[in-house]
């Protein structure tokens, strides 16, 4: 029970029970202290109005007033003595004896609010059976000022008894205006939520069937515009997930095509070599176009088989001295300082960059062989550099070159797979790749420059 208690006070609609309950109650004990304040200074002129009409009936029969006469008329009033005003003279029309001293004394003439609300607080929380004075106004302008004196005790009663009737009237207004906005939450509120959040587990289990797309329903403005928002991105969603499916199914179709179309190549290839050794000098002449032909053939299918493999792991991050990398990769390219492609390697002294070792070797590696490549194509000389440069934020290498710059077409779509060749036969996939493996690092890869004087790109590794 506790803890289906516990649960009920974590929802939306038990917390805003327990305000709009406390919230009341606050509202309530607000109105109360007034309310108090004012009936204790009614209680107070009631009291001086009958002591007036009970003194008025002394002066008008004095002689006839007994003793015994006087005292029902003092207790018919409920005080102990009476004193008027009248013509700047003051009488004290009816008395009797005091049980004890007077303790306070109360002018209501000139009282404030807030004195008010303080003596009844004072009346309120004092236990003790104190004799006070009250002075006020006669009523019907008989006299200038009454005075009566009067046991506090029975006013404390009083007031006790309307302050019980009070607090449970607000607590039943409260308890009544709690449940029906708890029920009006629940309507306008928690249920469209509920609704909502159901329709998000929903759409989580099966996020390819459009049946399961929100619909709104919400009459209140600020849910039906979340509804209208899910629903938009629900849609995006179904179709961008309907667009993977069908990629990956192309994918894996692609990567059999490739896988056997490789194969069949191989075997071209070898029948091909066979005919560079002919005697028809005709067949002679086309062979090594042939083998060209077959040979870039099976690099697409390579290349593709590649592309199609599982995502990249994760880079582990290590100091790479990237000077030594960046020779490595010249190395392995066929490039030197005085060769018909010659590289440049203009990077500081002991540069170390946080980096996975392997992946940013395949990434320079790719930016070069693309560079070579386009030099080559263009049959003269050209250079390569590789430069680098450190900030406060990040590593930044330059591999720029003096080759013929990439065509428009190619730089439009340069890093997406199959799209981005900038020679002929290219698949792209070079530069794809590339820009993955930057990326799996927080970095980004991006074509600084490209025209006729060559093309640079830039590499950013955060720090």
């Amino acid at each position: 029970m506790a803890e289906k208690r516990g649960r009920f006070l974590n929802t939306l609609s038990g917390r805003f029970l327990i305000l709009t309950v406390a919230f009341v109650m606050l509202a309530e004990v607000l109105i109360f202290v007034p309310s108090i304040a004012r009936f204790r200074a009614d209680f107070m002129i009631l009291r001086l109005e009958k002591a007036q009409i009970a003194s008025l009936a002394q002066l008008a029969a004095s002689d006839m007033v007994t003793p015994e006469l006087e005292a029902e008329l003092l207790a018919n009033a409920e005080v102990y003595n009476v004193v008027l005003r009248r013509d700047d003279v003051r009488q004290l029309v009816l008395s009797s004896p005091l049980p004890a001293p007077i303790s306070a004394t109360y002018d209501l003439r000139d009282a404030g609010p807030w004195e008010l609300i303080r003596d009844a607080l004072i009346c309120l929380f004092d236990p003790k059976d104190d004799i006070i004075r009250v002075i006020g106004n006669p009523v019907q302008e008989a006299g200038t000022l009454i005075e009566i004196t009067m046991d506090a005790a029975p006013m404390r009663e009083a007031m006790l008894e309307y302050g019980l009737r009070i607090l449970f009237l607000s607590a039943l207004i409260s308890i009544v205006t709690a449940f029906l906005l708890f029920l009006a939450v629940q309507r306008l509120i928690v249920l469209p939520i509920r609704r909502v959040a159901q329709h998000m587990a929903a759409y989580a289990a099966a996020p390819e069937d459009a049946r399961l797309v929100i619909a709104p329903k919400a009459q209140v403005e600020e849910l039906r515009a979340a509804e209208e928002a899910m629903q938009a991105m629900q849609r995006q969603l179904t179709g961008s997930l309907r667009q993977k499916e069908r990629l990956a199914q192309l994918g894996s179709a692609v990567a059999k095509i490739s896988h056997d179309l490789r194969n069949i190549l191989t075997s071209a290839q070898l029948f091909a070599d066979r005919l560079e050794g002919s005697a028809d000098p005709m067949t002679a002449r086309a062979a090594p176009k042939l083998l060209g032909s077959i040979s870039r053939a099976v690099a697409l299918c390579e290349s593709t088989l590649q592309f199609g493999k599982a995502e990249e792991a994760a880079p582990v991050l290590v100091p790479v001295d990237l000077t030594a990398l960046a020779a490595d990769v010249a190395e392995a390219e066929g490039l030197a300082a005085d060769g018909a492609v010659a590289v440049l390697i203009d990077i500081p002294s002991g540069m170390r960059v946080m980096a996975d070792a392997e992946q940013l070797y395949r990434v320079l590696s790719n930016l070069t062989r693309n560079a070579r490549q386009a030099i080559e194509a263009t049959g003269q000389g050209g250079t390569i550099e590789i430069s680098a440069l450190e900030t406060a934020e990040e590593w930044r290498i330059r591999v720029g070159d003096t080759g013929p710059g990439l065509p428009e077409k190619a730089r439009e779509h340069l890093f997406e797979a199959f799209q981005g060749g900038a020679r002929k036969g290219g698949t792209g996939l070079g530069l794809a790749i590339a820009a993955e493996l930057v990326r799996g690092h927080g970095g980004r890869l991006e074509l600084a420059r490209s025209d006729a004087e060559g093309t640079e790109f830039l590499i950013h590794l955060p720090k």
